[in-house]
């Protein structure tokens, strides 16, 4: 029965529009009967493919617009499909309501959340990781409590969203709940998804996120100078856990794993590279873009070490959970006399910096080992060694002058 609905996209330029620009309307066939509905998208016409029914090109734009048609003929589908499955009467009409939302006039934002959350429930492991799920239902939390707080209501009907309540709920998250500006945009960055859903769907008039910019506030991250790295290495512990987590913490300094990775990390990672020597090659739970990393000694003896303790799991490594690992580095520090704030995300910034860009290894090399997507996010490290080199230099020519007066 499938083939009994079509849904395809085309371009119609109105009056009002410029030359250069047209609007793309989406056009549901069912049964012989048909609907043409705006999608609200406007189009270079130059770009538009219509053997294809999408934009030509590889630009963000095209990109984004693709994506957003994708979602309205995915949502179509959904429609008919659940109409099937309750063994509903079906109609061109009946579609075309379900889709415009006028089945669900006070569509609420709450539950939205709700929904996306159980359907992505579904697929974790598959699409989504467990993480990003607990950092949706963590969004829909505080948004729940936001809209308690200001409108004193369970829930907050979407047509109403708008910039004015973007705001309010930024400033909720950083004075209610005492949030970085960093952190409040991340938990904005997974409500502006579902706002947008809302207006792919035709709930909202408006993008109330159209224009709205989010800009992440520069952090310098934290990494381990070579001295404190030996300091960690060569304390000795005679609790084993506390030895655990030190020889983890210090693979990931010798690696650049992110601790999800380490943790996942089995002998199937470990391959022989082309050199001849040992290779970890992993997609990264995070990105699923591809790392490639040669093993240095002191990862590989770390892996030695732990190759004939029994692991029931059949993980390569013993791995805490993160937060019981980032509560023992707490204790690692202020027994090596460490004042910086110890974390395992802390090693990956180590392997970036101390570890190879510091040594001369090539930014391009250090990126693929991060397995991260663009040159710019490893480009940070970079300028984080720039400052350091600057401080370096500074004390030299400082003692460079001190000589000089001395044999004056």
């Amino acid at each position: 029965m499938q083939n009994l609905l079509s849904v395809i996209f085309y371009v119609r330029k109105s009056k009002n529009e410029t030359t250069t620009h047209a609007t793309v309307y989406l056009r549901i066939t069912f049964n012989g009967k048909r609907v043409e509905l705006s999608t609200m998208r406007k189009v270079p016409l130059a770009k538009w493919n219509t053997k294809a029914n999408k934009v030509s090109g590889t630009s963000a734009e095209a990109k984004q617009i693709n994506r957003n048609l994708d979602i309205i003929k995915n949502r179509i589908y959904e429609i008919y499909q659940k109409l099937l499955d309750n063994d509903e009467d079906i109609s061109i009409s009946r579609i075309k309501e379900e889709y415009l939302g006028n089945n669900s006039k006070h569509k609420s934002i709450i539950e939205m959340f709700e929904e996306h959350n159980m359907r992505m429930a579904k697929l974790v492991g598959k699409d989504y990781s467990f993480r990003t799920l607990q950092r949706y239902k963590t969004t829909k939390k505080h948004l729940c409590a936001f809209i308690n707080s200001n409108f004193k209501l369970e829930d907050y009907p979407v047509k109403d969203i708008d910039v004015k309540f973007i705001n309010a709920f930024i400033y909720y998250l950083k004075t209610a709940l005492d949030l970085s500006h960093n952190s409040a945009l991340k938990y904005l960055s997974y409500f502006k998804k579902i706002v947008r859903v809302a207006y792919t769907n035709g709930w909202l008039e408006k993008d109330p996120f159209y224009n709205f910019k989010m800009k992440v506030e520069r952090i310098d991250r934290e990494f381990l100078t070579k001295e404190e790295i030996i300091k960690i290495m060569e304390k000795e512990f005679t609790i084993p856990r506390m030895e655990h987590v030190r020889d983890i913490f210090i693979f990931s300094c010798y690696t650049g794993l992110a601790y999800i990775d380490v943790f996942k990390l089995t002998e199937d990672d470990i391959v022989k590279g082309i050199d001849g020597n040992q290779w970890i090659k992993l997609k990264r739970t995070k990105t699923k873009s591809l790392s490639s990393i040669p093993i240095l000694p002191v990862a590989e003896n770390i892996i030695e070490k732990y190759k004939d303790i029994e692991n029931p799991t059949g993980k390569l490594l013993p791995v805490y959970t993160n937060q019981r690992m980032n509560s023992y580095l707490k204790e690692i520090a202020d027994s090596c006399d460490i004042k910086k704030n110890l974390t395992f995300h802390m090693a990956r910034h180590t392997f970036a910096t101390t570890v190879t860009l510091s040594n001369g290894v090539p930014i391009e090399s250090v990126s693929k080992m991060l397995g991260h997507r663009s040159l710019k996010t490893t480009q940070h490290y970079a300028k984080i060694l720039d400052e350091k080199l600057s401080e370096d230099m500074n004390l030299l020519k400082a003692r460079i002058l001190a000589n000089d007066q001395e044999e004056k």
